[in-house]
């Protein structure tokens, strides 16, 4: 049976306003770190909580994909499913989907899950939205 490492907070990584444009109405992008890649070992997911949200942190040889944790179907933890190549498959009732594109790949799941724009800063894997 797969272990999984503790939840843990996050924080919100605040933007450098010398960093940002001077173009009217220009916003940066709202970060927010999940992990250290190191957290995250190769083939397995991470659930990382950060207020309302519940994430899924997977890393697919070397490359971080995060997703909403729960499933679209039911009450299943994606990160406490299987995960083999970029294909998550739920522990609850076995749905599957793309971890790239959150894309349903196998029933009985039939809504996509939602996806995060991974931005790798250092060791820190963050989203931004």
């Amino acid at each position: 049976m797969r272990t999984h490492p503790a939840r843990r907070e996050v924080s919100i990584i605040t933007p450098d306003p010398a960093s940002m444009t001077s173009l009217p109405n220009a916003t940066t992008p709202a970060r927010i770190a999940l992990c250290r890649k190191t957290d995250v070992a190769d083939g397995t997911a991470i659930r990382v909580a950060h207020g309302d949200l519940a994430l899924a942190v997977y890393n697919v040889g070397g490359e971080f994909f995060v997703t909403d944790d729960a499933c679209t179907h039911g009450p299943g933890s994606l990160s406490e499913g299987i995960l083999e190549d970029d294909v998550i498959e739920c522990n609850f009732h076995g749905g599957q989907f793309n971890v790239r594109t959150g894309e349903v790949v196998g029933p009985p799941c039939m809504i996509p899950v939602k996806t995060y724009k991974v931005v790798l800063d250092g060791d820190s894997v963050t989203i931004e939205f």
